[in-house]
């Protein structure tokens, strides 16, 4: 059996102002073993991000609150390490986080060379010098396709794709058990999506890491993950094998709406089969199924009982269309 390298169970996250309470994240639970890749897919406003910034502890301060739930990486329960041994110990060395933007996520007044650096020298256990540490920067560029010389250079120097790679890069740096990749691709072209994907998967090969890949295209999900959890309204309504997720039977009604409003090359068709509808508002949200209101196949029961899961195997799909044939 494969060893867990990251359990998540019961997670619930909100966010509080002074006026309401946002339910970002619903106690969702799954599991990612070590050398696996899981991609996190949903709409905007899915919780995608917001169990990500859980697992990296980087909730902002004063809205932020997880209120229940558990997380533990590599038997270790992050929740309950202090800030100081969580940053020094697990955020950047043995977890990393390619952030979803990279024109926001560098520092647009200090070299890349020194940007990559700096995760070196702030993990520096082994006691590396400062020649060391500029070999090893020059290694991680050349590793992402970036030529050592241009270390000197500033962001802004550099185009969006060539800024995700050097993202990519301080994200690898210290050879991370985990890598979370938050959209990766988002803002680059078809051409340069392909590359970056490409090193990715080379890199996570390579390096035998665990990583949790959130985006929007399946098409990216069916190319590069072992596992599926589809994420709606804060909660996980369908997670299983790629296999299942792709060429099973038995499918949420969301995740059947998810391939609907994917092209199909090999039938014709006039137009896509859009969600119809938004996204409930996380303040208010509805007291069944989450997605009942833009279900096709919604019953009373739906918009009044939360659904039980339906398992075979490793997949499960919170619907009670599915539930109640298991019972």
């Amino acid at each position: 059996m494969s060893e867990a390298m990251l359990k998540i169970k019961d997670l619930e996250v909100v966010y509080k102002t002074d006026f309401e309470t946002i339910h970002a994240v619903n106690k969702i639970s799954f599991e990612l073993n070590k050398g696996e890749v899981i991609g996190l897919v949903g709409e905007t406003g899915a919780g995608k991000t917001t169990t990500a910034l859980s697992i990296m502890r980087l909730l902002p301060f004063r809205t932020g609150q997880m209120k229940g739930g558990t997380i533990e990486f590599a038997g270790t329960s992050l929740l309950e390490l202090p800030e100081s041994e969580m940053r020094k110990a697990y955020r950047g060395e043995k977890i990393g986080m390619i952030f979803q933007d990279p024109m926001t996520a560098l520092n647009p007044v200090t070299k890349v060379g020194d940007q990559i650096a700096e995760a070196l020298k702030y993990h520096n256990k082994s006691g590396k010098t400062k020649e060391e540490i500029d070999r090893r920067v020059d290694e991680m560029l050349e590793l992402v396709g970036i030529p050592a010389f241009r270390k000197n250079d500033y962001p802004h120097q550099f185009s969006g794709g060539m800024k995700q790679r050097v993202v990519i890069a301080i994200a690898l740096a210290c050879e991370p058990d985990l890598l979370i990749a938050d959209e990766p691709t988002t803002a680059l072209d078809v051409t340069i999506q392909a590359q970056v994907l490409a090193m990715m998967s080379e890199l996570q090969e390579r390096l035998k890491m665990s990583m949790i890949l959130i985006t929007h295209d399946l098409g990216i999900v069916a190319q590069v993950c072992d596992k599926v959890a589809v994420m709606y309204a804060g909660e996980l309504v369908e997670q299983g094998r790629v296999e299942d997720i792709f060429t099973g039977n038995k499918h949420h009604p969301y995740t059947i709406g998810l391939f609907g409003s994917i092209p199909n090359l090999q039938v014709e068709t006039k137009r896509l089969s859009p969600i119809e509808g938004l996204m409930p508002d996380p303040t208010n949200l509805p007291a069944g199924c989450k997605f009942s209101p833009r279900c096709k196949m919604c019953t009373d029961m739906c918009r009044s009982v939360p659904p039980l899961e339906y398992v075979e195997g490793e997949h499960r799909i919170a619907c009670h269309l599915y539930a109640e044939t298991q019972a």
